[in-house]
């Protein structure tokens, strides 16, 4: 296998990444794990979460080989016990005094940007690939200008800035994202994000329009048959239920019109991004098609009360991994000695460290 990966690479070929693993496979990791989670009370879903994340990364083949997670389930069960006393001491200060909620949520905000920071660190320092690890090297001034303003600007503008804050997120994610000491390098184009919302954009505003003619037909017609119709309250229950149901016509069209959006920026953030500056990444996820399975896969889920979460699970990490490639640039077994001889130094660090998750 090496061998045809190592002469396709050394072609300058692109080599598409595969998962190998299967929703029957999957399902007796998940069921354990729902029911061990129950039966502790939730203390078992930090291990749970490694347990998931290690089939999933370890299925997830490239050039042959898969990823590794390496985190405990301490780690992770640690890092949550630490917010779930925060957010207990919050409530009993809010209880106390209705200050000191402000007080909490101004820590809150402050401490969010080095939180997202540790998160992006912890989880890049615990996946390798090859026995080199992952790092991160943003800062945390980095992530409240490209993460916390960046959502902000876009939803502010009504989303019109929304692919200014899409380059502003991924440049900062993937700039400071190192394979051992190799850097990674993206820059997506302004103007590709912006066609990348063209569609997006389209979908919501032609549901705009067609939901308000909807109320607009139904409004005059009531009228129209009973000049009183608004007097009654029948008529006023059918209003409110209207608006309702407007609101949920509009979820539907934003959440559709925001997969459309990802997919679209996906494929354009990876297919800019350069590891050590001359090996290529691409992404060729078709809208359409991802739509389609993000939005049955969570109607099936529901459908069958969550017993078909794996089925779900697995069929959209198969998606994205055959859409996702790699180019090398040179001979595979040469390239990856190089990374491996610097990294492997950085990997025993990351290994004396004792980490912490805090889900961010």
């Amino acid at each position: 296998m090496d061998n045809k990966v190592s002469a396709g690479a050394a072609a300058n070929a692109y080599e598409r990444a595969r998962f190998t693993g299967t929703a029957s496979e999957y399902f007796g990791i998940w069921i354990v794990n729902v029911l061990l989670t129950i039966v502790t009370l939730g203390i078992y879903s930090a291990w749970a979460k490694v347990r998931r994340n290690r089939y999933f990364y370890g299925n997830t083949v490239l050039l042959g080989r898969g990823f590794e997670y390496h985190a405990s389930g301490k780690q992770i069960l640690i890092g949550r016990l630490i917010v779930f006393a925060f957010l207990v001491v919050a409530n009993i200060l809010a209880a106390i005094h209705p200050l000191f909620s402000l007080v909490t949520t101004i820590v809150v905000l402050i401490a969010l940007p080095w939180l997202i920071v540790r998160g992006l660190r912890f989880n890049a320092r615990v996946t390798s690939y090859r026995n080199v690890r992952f790092d991160f090297t943003g800062t945390a001034g980095g992530a409240f200008v490209c993460v916390m303003l960046g959502s902000l600007v876009a939803f502010l503008s009504l989303g019109l800035l929304a692919p200014l804050a899409s380059r502003w997120l991924n440049r900062y994610v993937f700039n400071n994202l190192r394979y051992g000491n190799r850097p990674f390098e993206t820059d997506p184009k302004i103007g590709a994000l912006y066609r990348a919302l063209l569609i997006p954009a389209l979908m919501v505003v032609l549901g705009l329009v067609v939901l308000a003619g909807l109320v607009a037909i139904a409004v005059v017609g009531m009228q129209a048959n009973d000049p009183g119709a608004f007097e009654h309250d029948v008529a006023m229950l059918m209003i409110v239920s209207g608006m309702y149901l407007v609101v949920f016509g509009l979820i539907i069209v934003y959440g559709l019109a925001g997969l459309i959006y990802r997919a679209a920026v996906h494929n354009i953030v990876w297919s800019s991004t350069r590891i050590d500056g001359r090996h290529l990444l691409r992404s060729d996820l078709s809208r359409a098609r991802y739509a389609w399975i993000a939005i049955s896969n969570v109607v099936v889920t529901m459908l069958t009360f969550g017993l078909m979460r794996p089925w779900a699970a697995v069929r959209l990490a198969r998606y994205v991994a055959e859409h996702t490639a790699i180019r090398i640039e040179g001979e595979i077994g040469e390239v990856f000695t190089q990374f491996q001889t610097t990294g492997a130094a950085i990997g025993a660090e990351y290994m004396s460290m004792e980490g912490i998750d805090f889900g961010f």
